[in-house]
């Protein structure tokens, strides 16, 4: 059996080692750079031919219902993962050097930054530097996978190597260093699952909206009711 040709995408997306400034990796980062460009630059006015590029920019976005406000950056495109109903809000960064997933229901704030990227600790293994096939670096990366229902609130950056749980809250700011476990809210720096999302929780959002209420969550209630006495 004829042996699989190693590349350097091929490592990249495996998270090694790999040069960056190889040629298969070089015209795949062109080509995502081009197409961020391009639908950043196509007019909300022109929406179908702004999903369009968006699809070919996300493949994995296509037939699915998936919403990007301009301006959207990402390194590739190939390899971000999406499921059905995904929101990315104004100024989110998706650096897929290796995969990131979003699975079902999964929401992004304004300027969430997803970075998978990693580099050595130590400066004389991290810089540009003479190899045998050229001056460059060498680096590698983690992926991210956020899990369906989650809200990622604004200003939120996640690291590389990280899995968020299923129907989980980033609140605004936090760096998400470490995994977060289902159905918790996480915040910091870095974010800690500082609670159990539960039944308090719960606004009943349409008897709220049909009333024109306030809304508050059965906690908030009861928070005011104790204020309030």
């Amino acid at each position: 059996m004829k042996k699989e040709k190693r590349t350097d995408w091929n490592r990249m997306v495996e998270g090694k080692l790999y040069n960056s400034t190889s040629k298969d990796i070089m015209l795949q980062h062109a080509l995502g750079m081009w197409r961020c460009e391009r639908y950043n630059k196509c007019s909300v006015v022109f929406q179908k031919r702004k999903q369009r590029i968006f699809n070919k920019l996300v493949p994995s976005s296509k037939g699915k219902s998936v919403c990007a406000f301009s301006p959207f950056y990402c390194e590739y495109g190939v390899n971000i993962h999406l499921g059905n109903d995904i929101f990315f809000n104004y100024g989110c960064t998706l650096l897929d050097i290796s995969p990131i997933t979003l699975e079902d229901g999964v929401w992004l704030g304004a300027n969430v930054t997803i970075a998978t990227p990693c580099h050595p600790l130590i400066a004389d293994e991290r810089i540009n530097q003479n190899y045998p096939d050229g001056y460059h670096d060498l680096e590698f990366s983690k992926p991210v996978t956020i899990k369906k229902g989650t809200w990622i609130a604004s200003n939120v950056t996640v690291c590389g190597g990280v899995t968020i749980g299923e129907n989980c809250v980033v609140a605004a700011g936090s760096v998400v260093t470490r995994d977060i476990p289902d159905g918790y809210v996480a915040m910091g720096v870095p974010a800690k699952a500082v609670r159990k999302i539960d039944e308090n929780d719960r606004i009943n959002v349409w008897d709220t909206y049909l009333k024109e209420d306030m809304p508050l969550s059965v906690r908030d209630k009861e928070k005011l009711t104790k204020i309030t006495k």
